[in-house]
This record gives C-alpha cells, sequence and structure tokens, in this order.
C-alpha cells in the first residue's frame, strides 16, 4: 500500500512538472494552482518518514530548480530534507531512526540552486548542527557556489566548522571543499584573518593528504601575495 501511494505521487508530481516546463511562457490561474498542488505534494513526500518517499521529493526538487523554477514551499522542504536526523529527531527505543544523511547532503547540494539568503541561512545550520563529513562537505561546496557573505558570516562558519573536525574527525574531502569555498569567497571578505588562520591550518595538518596541503599552500600564497 505504501508503495502505491509513492508511485501515485511520484507520478502527479512529474506530470506536474513536465506541465510547468512545457507551459512557463504561458502561466495561467490554472497553472498557478497546479504549481501549488505540487509544492504541498513535495512537502508532504518530505516530511514522510520513510526514506523513498524523501527521495522522491529529491528528484522533483532537482528537476525543478534545474528547469528554473524556485517557490518557498521548495526551500521548505530542502529545509526539512536537510535537517533530517540533525535539525528534526525521531528516536525508536533510544536509537535515531530518521538518521539519512545521504539525504540531508542530496539537499545541501540542491539548495546551492537556489541561490538566496534563505538557503544559505539554511546551510549555515547545518554545518553548526551536522556531524556528519558528507553532509557538511556538501553544505560547504554549496555556500561557496552561492557566494553570499553577509559581514563574514559564511567565512566565520566555515572557519569555525574546520577547527571542529580538525579536533573530531580531519577529513581531506572536507577540508578540500573548505579550501574551494575559501577560494570563492575570499573576494566577498571584509576581515580575511579567521580564513588566512583556517588555510594555514590546513596547510600544516598532516592528517590531511599531501594534493590537499599543497593546496592550502598555494592559496595562501595567492592570499597574501607572498
Amino acid at each position: 500500500m505504501k508503495l502505491q501511494k509513492i508511485a501515485a505521487c511520484t507520478l502527479i508530481v512529474f506530470l506536474a512538472l513536465g506541465s510547468v516546463i512545457a507551459q512557463r511562457s504561458e502561466t495561467t490561474v490554472e497553472q498557478e494552482y497546479l504549481n501549488s498542488v505540487e509544492d504541498v505534494i513535495v512537502k508532504e513526500l518530505a516530511a514522510a518518514d520513510d526514506r523513498d518517499s524523501k527521495l522522491v521529493s529529491l528528484q522533483y526538487l532537482e528537476l525543478a530548480l534545474d528547469s528554473g523554477k524556485v517557490s518557498p514551499d521548495m526551500v521548505y522542504a530542502l529545509e526539512m530534507l536537510a535537517g533530517e536526523g540533525s535539525f528534526t529527531q525521531v528516536r525508536t527505543n533510544g536509537r535515531l531512526a530518521n538518521n539519512f544523511p545521504d539525504i540531508r547532503a542530496k539537499a545541501c547540494d540542491l539548495l546551492a540552486k537556489a541561490k538566496t539568503e534563505e538557503s544559505k541561512q539554511i546551510l549555515l545550520k547545518v554545518i553548526l548542527a551536522d556531524n556528519e563529513p558528507m553532509v557538511t562537505t556538501a553544505a560547504i561546496r554549496s555556500l561557496g557556489e552561492i557566494g553570499l557573505n553577509d559581514k563574514n558570516d559564511v567565512l566565520e562558519a566555515i572557519s569555525w566548522t574546520e577547527k571542529k573536525y580538525a579536533i573530531l574527525n580531519p577529513t581531506s574531502s572536507l577540508a578540500l571543499e573548505i579550501l574551494n569555498a575559501y577560494e570563492k569567497l575570499a573576494p566577498t571578505a571584509t576581515d580575511n584573518t579567521s580564513m588566512i588562520q583556517s588555510i594555514s591550518a590546513i596547510a600544516t595538518n598532516y592528517n590531511y593528504v599531501t594534493p590537499v596541503r599543497t593546496k592550502a599552500l598555494n592559496l595562501l600564497k595567492q592570499l597574501t601575495g607572498r
């Protein structure tokens, strides 16, 4: 029964999306209604307990974002998915039952396509709350792609995250994305002190593979002119 429900919702969502893409230049009252209906369905799928429904929601959201559509309901659904198991926790006999790091990571990747202040704020919440390197890596990558850094809020959050993982769980893939984000956000920095310190720490941390440390050294030279 659950599989039939998911299949039916999936069919409705993808048929609706096909209609949206085909008629983007002919928006009508009926089309606006259809858009709102499909957004409601996607939010319900994102909020469902089972992983399969969340995957269907992500598939729709990716197609919609790739077609140029962004709505508050879509961003809200992505926030739910990005925080599944961290912002919201469901426990069964003391065990976390909704820990889906792959779902959270994919939602973080998709938030980069929205490129809004709201999506930036969601990603900042993720890197402060999540302890899974793959999720944090995706969130930092997306923050770099969005490119917003109001009063150094993003650079400071990334610097804090670098320190946290350097102590608890140094991960080369995460360190690389931190460097990539620094490189993209450097032109927006109002104060690069914490960023320079963070890059220096990566360059001298032998828990990271050589290519990551080399990139850190090169970026340091680029930013300091030395």
